[in-house]
């Protein structure tokens, strides 16, 4: 059955739009980054339920809790997108964050929507996710009615998880009864009906502060350094020896020694560096502070 979806914000046309065919391309250029400034300014509004959501993923995670990202089409692949890019940035588990998207890795690549429209199919996500009374389900879906994202909120409500909703309709469109809510209303889209432009890019800044501001409270962050980065290729070798190379002062030979001799683990050697500490004792003390460097040093310091 056919669900009729005309009044959502989402699916409204835009009047500075309506000659888009006619536009030259430098017209067409313009306008879009006009209207991008939108969603910005959206996001900007929900930054109170934003703060809400980092506080209530940190505090599930510190409690052994994971985060997953449920979504269809272009909210479903921004959700995969942010959880796998946790695992190199940050060094956690691959399985802390995961993303969730309707038609499983095959949706990624090639589109498989009518599959967001089985309510079944997100619970039994859920379901083969083992989505726990710790965990905390997000659930993406820019129009705010995918039946695939509320099948798999639904299931973790009565698991007992934490739900947190994202959409770009307001309440009064599509009410619900989750958690929290994050809504930016960025708008009628360029071409109507299409949320993977300023919807896709509201959804995309705020998983992007939602997640870096879990791995900061997690402290996975030192200033603003990702002190926990993987080391698992040349680049990202590079940036972890000019990380200790910039807050130490070593040359690069010393630095990438003392990279070394940590294990590939900045965070490591630059307690090591700061202490004077060996691995082991360095370690210890991360440890004791749940990985905090600050915290650390500040331990250390007043020893």
């Amino acid at each position: 059955m056919t669900i009729e979806r005309g009044h959502l914000l989402t699916e409204q046309a835009n009047p500075k739009s309506a000659n888009l065919d006619r536009l030259s391309i430098a017209e067409l250029v313009e306008l879009f980054n006009q209207e991008d400034t939108y969603a910005v300014a959206a996001v900007g509004k929900e930054n109170e339920h934003i703060a809400q959501a980092i506080a209530l993923i940190t505090q599930a995670i510190q409690s052994g809790g994971r985060l997953f990202y449920v979504g269809a089409g272009t909210s479903g692949r921004l959700g995969v997108l942010d959880a796998a890019e946790c695992p190199p940035t940050f060094c956690t588990d691959p399985d802390l964050i995961q993303g969730i998207i309707a038609g499983g890795l095959p949706a990624l690549v090639r589109s498989s929507e009518a599959l967001e429209d089985r309510e079944q199919d997100g619970a039994e996500a859920i379901a083969q996710a083992k989505v726990t009374k710790n965990d905390v389900v997000f659930g993406i879906t820019a129009g705010g009615t995918t039946p695939y994202v509320h099948g798999a909120l639904k299931t973790a409500q009565a698991i007992g998880a934490k739900t947190i909703f994202f959409t770009c309709v307001p309440a009064d469109q599509v009410p619900t009864n989750y958690d929290l809510e994050i809504r930016p209303l960025v708008g009628a889209e360029v071409l109507a009906g299409s949320t993977r432009l300023k919807a896709g890019t509201a959804t995309k800044l705020v998983l992007n502060t939602i997640s870096t501001g879990v791995m900061v409270q997690l402290g996975k962050v030192f200033g603003n350094r990702m002190v926990d980065v993987a080391v698992t290729n040349s680049k990202l070798g590079d940036r972890a020896t000019r990380i200790i190379m910039d807050l130490t002062g070593l040359d690069r030979s010393t630095a990438t020694d003392l990279l070394q001799k940590s294990g590939n683990r900045v965070k490591l050697a630059l307690l090591m560096h700061w202490t004077g500490l060996d691995s082991e004792a360095s370690d210890r003390l991360l440890n004791s502070h749940q990985g905090h460097l600050s915290q650390s040093l500040g331990e250390f310091r007043n020893i």
